[in-house]
């Protein structure tokens, strides 16, 4: 059986690894560890990720969903 693992959504209370800004990419590695970027530091450092084979995801441009406060 073949099994495949997803990943939560982003969310607002997902933040970027270097800064703490709001998370907007996820770099998985290779080796199965996930880092979380604000725009800014997702483009400073995809030469280096796409040295390192990572798998970019990225919700720049994605709709932005607001939670009911209701």
């Amino acid at each position: 059986m073949t099994e495949t693992l997803t990943r939560e959504a982003l969310t607002a209370a997902d933040r970027c690894d270097r800064c703490g800004a709001a998370a907007v990419v996820r770099a998985v590695l290779p080796t199965g560890g996930e880092l979380l970027f604000c725009g800014h530091h997702a483009n400073k450092h995809s030469e280096r990720l796409g040295e390192l084979a990572a798998t970019i995801e990225d919700t720049r441009g994605e709709a932005a969903v607001v939670a009911d406060a209701r």
